[in-house]
């Protein structure tokens, strides 16, 4: 089987292999498998049954079908509704040409699910502990989904749904007296409430993870472009390329379009997490607790920013913002200016990286 193609490379936005340095490899990582069907590439072996850390996807849409077939003209065969968690043994390339996504997720013998509408997740527990810093801590969500409660009680009221991914500020950590069970107390930074989630699923982010990236490089040799025609970011040192993501920018919804706008900025207002919400959710409005690794670019609130409520990038989606993957989106956090100190929630400076939106 021939190499894949930096053109197909580069639409690989279901994979998890966004926030990719140049020079775009030639080949992708893992052995090819031969195909169940004529001129579709599996690019993952199937996960192992055994595996504690196996590769699962969390349906972000209404609902979607599993089709007989890595194709949207194929046989539909099953239905999953939203936040129905599946488990993901095989990628695959669609032919379907035209689609600025061709990246299908195989759920085992069931069918194939398209990679834009499923969430790559894990269900990964963490040993809680009751020692949390007094200005609290970071903290990101290991398992596909789990509630915000107002009580530290499974059966206390719901505030939220806090997907895998998601970073939130652990301001204390508490035992039930019932069971023992370690709950975190989390913080909204929307509306400065507190609520409970189980500390078993949320792990502490340590701060060498968070250490800056080519630190050495000056400030002006330091830029992000965002390319909207093609859908893409890239990062340059010294005018050299040596990061590429595909992106969501902004498009046109339901109640309007929301288009991002064209021209230079800088990554003045960096901020680790974010509760993002605004407007009627019945029509186009968002409630997005916990949006990770944020970087803003104008005072009206446009970022950059990690997303957990679809995988489909490639194709203008958003309210204006830029849509990345987790990955690409802690990448570019770790990466630019201002550098967010350890354990504070914001950095906000008259100076930060040089932004560059074009079409």
């Amino acid at each position: 089987m021939s190499p894949i193609s930096r053109r197909d490379f580069l639409k690989l936005s279901g994979l998890g292999l966004l926030g990719l340095s140049l020079p775009l490899p030639n080949s992708h990582a893992g052995a090819a498998l031969a195909s169940p069907f004529p001129e579709t590439r599996i690019l993952w072996p199937a996960s192992s049954a055994d595996d504690p850390e196996i590769q699962q996807g969390r349906v972000t849409a209404r609902l979607i079908w599993l089709f007989e077939q890595p194709s949207s003209n194929a046989r539909r065969v099953k239905l999953f509704w939203r936040d129905s968690v599946v488990s993901i043994t095989g990628v695959v390339i669609s032919q379907d040409e035209g689609d600025y996504n061709r990246v299908w997720y195989e759920i085992g013998s069931d069918g194939y699910a398209y990679s834009g509408t499923l969430q790559p997740v894990r269900t990964l527990l963490n040993p809680a502990s009751l020692q949390v810093p007094a200005s609290g801590a970071l903290a990101e969500v290991t398992v596909p989904y789990t509630d915000a409660h107002e009580k530290p009680d499974t059966s206390a009221r719901t505030a939220y749904r806090m997907y895998y991914g998601t970073a939130h500020w652990v301001m204390s950590a508490v035992s039930s007296p019932s069971d023992g069970r370690i709950w975190y107390q989390v913080l909204d930074d929307k509306w400065n409430l507190l609520y409970f989630a189980p500390g078993e699923h949320l792990r502490f982010i340590p701060e060498q993870e968070l250490a800056p990236l080519s630190p050495d490089v000056p400030l002006s040799e330091k830029k992000i472009q965002v390319r909207l025609n093609d859908q893409l970011v890239l990062a340059y040192e010294y005018n050299r390329p040596i990061f590429a993501t595909r992106a969501a920018t902004g498009a046109a919804l339901f109640a309007g379009i929301f288009t991002t706008p064209t021209g230079h900025f800088m990554t003045y207002h960096k901020r680790p997490t974010r509760h993002m919400a605004n407007g009627d959710l019945t029509s186009s409005g968002y409630d997005l607790p916990g949006v990770p690794w944020v970087l803003y670019f104008t005072e009206s609130g446009l970022s950059l920013h990690g997303t957990y409520w679809h995988n489909d990038f490639g194709h203008p989606k958003s309210h204006g913002c830029v849509n990345l993957s987790l990955e690409a989106a802690k990448w570019l956090f770790r990466w630019s200016t201002p550098v967010v100190k350890f354990g504070k929630q914001f950095a906000y400076e008259p100076t930060g990286t040089a932004l560059e939106i074009v079409n």
